[in-house]
């Protein structure tokens, strides 16, 4: 069961929401009046008593910030409002807090910012599809130019609150308001990093409501997936924790290195890398946890497949390393099928998806068991060219991050990690994750490798694809903030067992 807590709603979902609420008793004009306190709370929480412009755009966004000037200026704050739009358009709760405007209201003009310390941008929310009407770029132009401190109210006016694509010019804030649930669009770029801070406020809407709403996408957290997670066992050995094969390749052999090790460190009982004996020695004599076994030179494609006979090997990685040059693209194209044919559990990484770019359809007829993809945007690409190059795939826009995985995850039949600072996690029915908890720092080589084999490592010890995914992911980022700046791939597999042990203790009280 997905927790509440972690849904993301997108903005049609968020009306659903206020409608339903509605429906249950709570007036239009109360849930708009709480909108508007709760932004005020946050603005006084975070800074002094100050010139205040606030911008109102025509829909329920500048109904808020009717709210916020009131308000501000019954506590004292100097305010100077401003409106651009039909009075006679507005919503009924938005008119009554239009007319409990006791003060002048101004029209939109570059002069109104002399003078003004904070701004309250209300003109659009989240629901924005389109690009803004020239007054409103204007403003956004000048808000820009100024460098003006800015509060946005649900999203910066120009953000797609779905999708976080900037329609235009976007005014960055320093600090966002949203109010229920966050939306998809603040987690997803450029819109996240156009938020500034975010903080959800509460606005009376009943939790209720969300049984009827048909949510499907989350923001990545432990709450979603820690009553799974396979700690291990007092009366447990290491064959009950699986064994995690890595292929590893011929001409970068620390990816699979690296792989195998992180695998290992997150808690598969055993892991083997195989590899071509011309480099087998490489592996053994720089692995010492990890077994290593060789591929006979001239029958390595046989020997893998003979390899994966053994049922005992639950789960299996290729990718890291394996390599696209001649031979070693054939090699990896065929151990990529066989584990497949297994049908037990195949994490494809790297080289294990961009083998298959002049025809990925092989790739996807072959996955008929559980399969996590981890391709980053140029490997999406060149999996998933249907998808980049068509502009709408069974009716539905495929542009933004969320929806191009969740295609691809249905097109493939895996669950798809589209990696980025704002990873997606997608799986073919439709559910998808983002993972918002990952630093700068983590963009360094092989921290894609470490990524792989904490998810073969949770596969082989049973955990099911989409949450081993998304476990794999939040701890992937956890690790990095903790270690900080400096950060190298070899950091993350050794920093993992302090993470786990708080992990464990702040969301896992019982052992499952």
């Amino acid at each position: 069961m997905r927790q509440d807590s972690q849904m993301l709603l997108t903005p049609t979902e968020m009306a659903l929401a206020d409608s339903a609420a509605v429906k249950k008793g709570v007036p239009a004009v109360s849930l708009m009046a709480a909108a508007g306190f709760a932004v005020v709370e946050a603005i006084r929480r975070r800074w002094s008593k100050r010139t205040v412009l606030v911008l109102c755009g025509p829909g329920n966004n500048g109904g808020d910030g009717f709210v916020i000037a009131r308000l501000l200026h019954t506590a004292g704050w100097p305010v100077c409002l401003a409106f651009h739009g039909d009075e006679t358009s507005l919503s009924k709760e938005a008119m009554h807090h239009f007319k409990a405007w006791q003060g002048r209201v101004e029209t939109f003009s570059d002069a109104l910012f002399d003078g003004v310390e904070l701004v309250v941008d209300a003109m659009f929310g989240a629901g924005l599809s389109r690009p803004l009407d020239a007054r409103y770029r204007d403003m956004v132009n000048a808000m820009i130019a100024r460098k003006l401190p800015i509060c946005a109210v649900d999203v910066p006016s120009g953000v797609d609150g779905s999708t976080g694509k900037a329609l235009g010019e976007v005014a960055p804030a320093a600090l966002t308001v949203t109010f229920f649930r966050k939306k998809p669009g603040h987690l997803l770029f450029p819109g996240r990093a156009l938020c500034g801070e975010l903080v959800v406020a509460d606005i009376g809407i009943p939790e209720q409501v969300l049984v009827d709403i048909n949510v499907q996408t989350w923001e990545n957290s432990p709450e979603l997936w820690c009553q799974d997670y396979p700690w291990p066992r007092l009366e447990g050995h290491k064959f009950h924790r699986g064994h995690a094969v890595v292929y590893g390749g011929e001409s970068t052999t620390g990816a699979s290195r690296l792989t195998a090790r992180s695998a290992l460190r997150i808690g598969a009982g055993l892991v083997t890398v195989t590899a071509p004996s011309r480099v087998w020695p490489i592996y053994a004599a720089s692995l010492i946890s990890v077994m290593a076994t060789s591929l006979d030179e001239g029958r390595e494609q046989e020997a893998f497949a003979e390899l994966l006979i053994d049922a005992r090997h639950n789960a299996i990685c290729i990718g890291p390393g394996a390599g696209l040059q001649g031979e070693e693209k054939v090699r990896t194209r065929h151990a990529v099928l066989s584990a497949l044919a297994t049908k037990r559990a195949v994490v494809l990484d790297a080289d294990a998806l961009s083998a298959f770019s002049d025809d990925p359809h092989t790739l996807f007829d072959a996955i008929n068991g559980p399969c996590v993809m981890t391709p980053h945007e140029g490997e999406f690409v060149r999996v998933f060219p249907e998808i980049n190059n068509s502009p709408e795939i069974n009716n539905v826009h495929a542009t933004d991050k969320v929806t191009r995985a969740r295609l691809a995850a249905k097109l493939s039949g895996a669950v798809v990690l589209l990696k980025g600072a704002d990873t997606v996690i997608a799986s073919p029915d439709g559910q998808a994750i983002i993972n918002s908890n990952a630093p700068a720092h983590l963009a360094t080589g092989g921290s894609g490798d470490v990524l792989a084999g904490f998810i073969v490592g949770l596969l082989a010890q049973g955990m099911a694809p989409f949450d081993a995914a998304a476990a794999a992911v939040w701890l992937h980022g956890e690790v990095a903030n903790v270690f900080g700046i400096g950060l190298i791939a070899e950091d993350l597999p050794e920093c993992l067992p302090g993470v786990l042990s708080d992990f464990k203790q702040h969301y896992c009280s019982t052992e499952n």
